[in-house]
């Protein structure tokens, strides 16, 4: 489903005016498959975050080629990345993202809008993602500021199920959160990877959040030092 080949990324051009260069990945290589959980894990300053931006479109690699679902995405003009975005990677963020004056059907359907689905359609979807992602219904029409901060979270699951996505980046997803309800998200996404066959590529640099994920690819200065299960890799 995803295959990363040689992978580079640098900031800066001398030769252009545009500053020094700096060199965050260098040579970055790995396929993650159909319905893998995968943690990649690292140091602040490892290049985790900038490789993240790559596989969820939000930048291209200045090197190298980077596949989604047999597409060259590192190729794409900005709205073939909006497009990618939108119909194929769904993003989990440590700040939840929500509005908080909507409600929590709202804040679902809100990738939907745009769509040209019927309302009644995005509700729907909406409530079916919300039921995946673990939220009782009974907090449905509530406004998310209403909401604990684990169950914001699972509205922001919710969310990035609500388009059916081939990927689920998460971000420092329990970064906001104590440990108990930490560990209570986390284990939404082991559900979501075993029941539903979701892909999904979870971005930390705690240990601990890592071995939730069936595989561990462990960078550090920009390469990848290490890959495999959480209970093997030495990282």
């Amino acid at each position: 489903m995803i295959e990363c080949k040689n992978i580079t990324k640098k900031y800066g051009n001398p030769s252009t005016g545009s500053g020094q260069e700096t060199i965050i990945l260098k040579g970055i290589s790995f396929k993650i498959d159909d319905g893998e959980f995968v943690a990649i894990m690292g140091p602040s300053g490892s290049g985790k975050s900038t490789l993240m931006h790559i596989l969820g479109a939000l930048d291209t690699p200045s090197g190298g080629q980077y596949f989604l679902d047999g597409q060259d995405v590192s190729k794409l003009s900005d709205d073939q990345l909006a497009d990618i975005r939108k119909d194929k990677v769904g993003f989990v963020f440590q700040a939840f993202n929500l509005l908080q004056r909507a409600t929590v059907l709202r804040n679902v359907m809100l990738p939907l809008i745009y769509s040209g689905i019927s309302k009644n359609d995005r509700e729907q979807r909406a409530r079916q993602a919300l039921i995946k992602a673990g939220l009782d219904k009974e907090h449905f029409l509530h406004l998310s500021n209403q909401l604990s901060g684990g169950q914001m979270q699972r509205v922001a699951i919710a969310r990035a199920l609500v388009n059916n996505p081939s990927l689920i980046l998460a971000d420092e997803p329990t970064g906001n959160l104590d440990s108990i309800t930490g560990e209570i998200v986390l284990e939404t996404f082991k559900k979501l990877n075993k029941e539903q066959g979701s892909t999904i590529i979870l971005i930390t640099h705690e240990r601990e959040v890592a071995s939730h994920a069936d595989r561990v690819i462990y960078i550090k200065d920009g390469k990848i030092e290490n890959s495999g299960s959480p209970t093997s890799a030495n990282y």
